[in-house]
């Protein structure tokens, strides 16, 4: 059902569920599904997606809001699974559309979410406090109950609603770790309730759904990096997501245990593991963190950076030093990196890039390719398979993943039984009526993309501009003309990413004042049709004798409308 073509879905009518998935059905990140019923709007999760090399310039990718653009008054709730970016961080852009909307989310989520807000200058009052086992309607349409799953952060939720057109489980990001760091495991109990009232639509997590067996558990990784303090003879840099407290908490133990201290690098990174200390979701034994103004005065072998930069990021913490960039770190031949968290597709050649300035530095780089130093925090096609048959669902569709992911997921479900699977992308319309889930259309949830403070601004054929000044370069071409004469008085041309010897263009420079000189006698007066004369002469040139593609950029001085 992927790559429909965009069809008004036909007019809701009463007591059916209308579904639509605005982001995180074809990508790893900004997850949000938008759930419509007799007037009223429910949303679970608002997240971000990272830009990959063909977004230059773009900070962030946000879901599909203008789908919601004449409709933001009829939200009722905004739910939040758990505290990752690719859940979260698009709540700030909504909630600039529209402050008052009521948010829902477990402790641990919203107080990153309070963080993330403060960045932007946002505050909300709006905010609900749930958790596992918590019931309650929102609106009046939504009946709502939140189930405890494990994921590789605290206090994620699974969402259950019942609604006057049938029942929808969705799972989250989750797992099944049957040995999770904080012992709060995956509420199969809940969902096999769930199954024995009846499940029309489960939409699970598609993200390790090609991985057959089980996810690894937390507990797995600690030999690895137990190796990793019992052999580092200098600093030990440990790059993870800001948000992964499980992870920081096994580093903090590590180095209590052998006597180093830790210090946390990049704001977000302190802020959060702030916020997760005094939440109690992070213990820190005493004297085990420092503030990194005072590393200097702690001998090396004594030190643990914990920072961002897990992705290749090149503005974060990790990067900085692998371009020996960082202000207050540099890296030696005796210190240890290790790469604490899974590679995000699309990030490969970023991350492979930090790698090598690292090594290239003298330094030890551990990363899951090489040592069992991380464990997804995503179910795979066993637990997977436990959950359609625990479950007994209707209809599933599969949520959080490519495509590949997402049919695989559905493969999974249909090898269990069900029926009725919905392997469809964003913008793809399901309406629940009388506990059948079927397709009805399509909308645009197209990419809203973040340039710089500016959301929505970017457009296609910027980017694709940008991608050509990348890759091309460009051509400069300024024709002085004179409108008395109707001839051509001068012509520059100017390359930049392109080639270094301009003399290459000589050639062209004949054929330009050929056909402007041309275009002057037939009565061609208008500066745009004169450039686009330019634009024409260079570009069939520079293809068909350097086979290239570059930005052409011609301009007209002079001439009777200038």
């Amino acid at each position: 059902m992927f790559d429909l073509p965009l069809s008004d879905p036909p007019k809701l009518g009463k007591d059916t569920l209308r579904i639509i998935p605005l982001g995180g059905l074809g990508d790893v990140g900004r997850n949000m599904t938008a759930f419509e019923i007799n007037g009223e709007i429910l949303l679970i999760d608002a997240g971000v997606l990272f830009p990959e090399e063909e977004h230059p310039g773009i900070d962030l990718i946000l879901p599909g809001f203008d789908a919601l653009a004449d409709r933001l008054d009829d939200v009722v709730g905004l739910v939040l699974t758990h505290g990752h970016e690719d859940h979260i961080g698009a709540v700030p852009y909504l909630l600039k559309n529209r402050p008052d909307i009521e948010v829902y989310g477990s402790r641990l989520t919203l107080a990153f979410l309070e963080g993330k807000l403060k960045e932007h200058r946002l505050h909300s009052t709006r905010t609900h406090q749930v958790a596992e086992g918590d019931r309650l309607t929102i609106g009046t349409q939504f009946d709502t109950e939140f189930v405890a799953v494990n994921h590789s952060i605290p206090d994620a939720l699974a969402v259950f609603l019942r609604t006057a057109g049938g029942t929808v489980l969705e799972t989250g990001d989750f797992k099944m770790d049957q040995l999770p760091l904080d012992h709060r495991l995956t509420d199969l109990r809940a969902f096999a309730r769930f199954g024995e009232e009846g499940v029309d639509l489960f939409m699970a997590d598609s993200t390790n759904a090609e991985v057959p067996g089980f996810t690894t558990g937390e507990l797995e990784v600690e030999p690895a990096i137990r190796r990793i303090f019992d052999t580092a003879p200098g600093k030990i840099i440990v790059a993870c997501f800001s948000s992964h407290v499980h992870r920081v908490q096994q580093i903090v133990n590590q180095a209590h245990a052998h006597g180093r201290v830790v210090a946390y690098v990049g704001r977000s990174m302190v802020r959060n593991m702030g916020v997760a200390r005094d939440l109690g979701f992070l213990s820190i034994p005493a004297s085990t963190v420092a503030d990194l103004s005072d590393v200097d005065k702690i001998p090396d072998n004594r030190v643990v950076i914990v920072c961002t930069g897990s992705q290749g990021e090149p503005l974060a913490a990790l990067s900085r030093m692998a371009n020996r960039e960082h202000p207050s770190i540099k890296i030696g031949p005796t210190d240890t990196v290790l790469l604490a968290s899974s590679l995000i597709p699309g990030n490969e050649n970023a991350v492979y890039r930090v790698i090598n300035g690292l090594m290239k530095l003298g330094a030890k780089v551990v990363h899951k390719a090489n040592a069992l130093v991380h464990v997804s925090g995503h179910a795979s096609a066993g637990e997977l398979l436990y959950c359609y048959n625990i479950v007994k669902p209707q209809a599933a569709m599969p949520i959080h993943g490519e495509a590949r992911h997402l049919i695989a997921n559905a493969n999974l479900a249909t090898a269990t039984g069900v029926a009725n699977t919905l392997a469809v992308d964003d913008g793809t319309v399901v309406d629940l009526k009388n506990h059948q889930a079927r397709v009805v259309g399509k909308v645009d949830a197209s990419y809203i993309l973040v340039d710089a403070g500016s959301t929505g601004l970017v457009s296609e054929e910027l980017l694709a501009d940008r991608r050509i000044l990348g890759s091309e370069g460009f051509i400069a071409v300024v024709a002085v003309v004179s409108a008395e004469k109707k001839a051509v008085v001068s012509l520059d041309i100017h390359a930049r990413g392109f080639v270094d010897e301009e003399s290459i263009f000589a050639p062209v420079e004949d054929l330009i004042i050929t056909n402007l000189t041309q275009a002057l006698k037939d009565g061609m007066d208008d500066t745009y049709l004169l450039q686009q004369t330019i634009r024409r002469t260079v570009g069939k040139w520079v293809g068909s004798a350097l086979r290239s593609r570059p930005m052409i950029l011609p301009v007209v001085v002079g001439g009777a409308d200038s």
